[in-house]
């Protein structure tokens, strides 16, 4: 089976005014349409063919670049959209929460934390919170559409929660004010979708 372009959980307008119907309709329409249709392209015939996303990331030759980034971008806006809610933001709860204030002190210290590691990431990339095996969780980020799945990222555990630091991802709206796309970031953040991938992958 191909991969397919996931539906949106919610309306392209629905994430504003922190994140635009534009920036929405284009990112999903033009570019995560454009990475599925690539690593279809790209593991057509091969032994690739029917696996899983997570099952090609995971046990990815790095040196493929056709798979690489295009798997990777396919698998990271598919997270994307879903850790994003209409009804976002707020604080974590329960086991998350605990773990996160473990991690970071706070919740406030998890968010200065995930902040500077969105706005220092250079160029093209995405942050990370990771869940480990344990319950423990790490801040990360890796260039490009690089995850934490793949091997030798720098960047160990599974992605509960991911932030797109493309500038496709804000420039519509943000122009080059990256600090305050990922301030309005947290007002959309999806926290039982997150919650509910850290139960299931800790």
């Amino acid at each position: 089976m191909a991969f397919e372009l996931p539906k949106l959980p919610y309306d392209y307008n629905a994430l504003e005014p922190n994140i635009d119907a534009r920036t929405m309709e284009i990112h999903h329409t033009k570019h995560h349409n454009g990475y599925t249709t690539k690593l279809n392209a790209a593991i057509a015939g091969t032994d690739l063919e029917g696996k899983s996303i997570e099952d090609i990331l995971k046990n990815l030759d790095m040196a493929n670049g056709a798979v690489r980034n295009n798997g990777g971008g396919f698998y990271n806006h598919a997270l994307f959209w879903e850790i994003m809610s209409p009804n976002g933001g707020g604080d974590p709860s329960g086991d998350l929460a605990s773990a996160i204030n473990d991690a970071f002190g706070s919740y406030d210290g998890f968010k200065d934390a995930f902040a500077n590691a969105a706005a220092t990431r250079f160029g093209s990339g995405w942050a990370w919170l990771c869940v480990h095996k344990g319950g423990g969780v790490e801040i990360c980020s890796t260039p490009n559409q690089d995850n934490s799945l793949m091997p030798n990222t720098g960047c160990g555990g599974f992605p509960i929660l991911g932030l797109d630091v493309w500038e496709h991802a804000y420039y519509l709206n943000y122009q080059n004010r990256r600090p305050d796309y990922i301030n309005a970031f947290f007002n959309v953040i999806n926290w039982d979708k997150v919650s509910a991938l850290y139960a299931a992958n800790k």
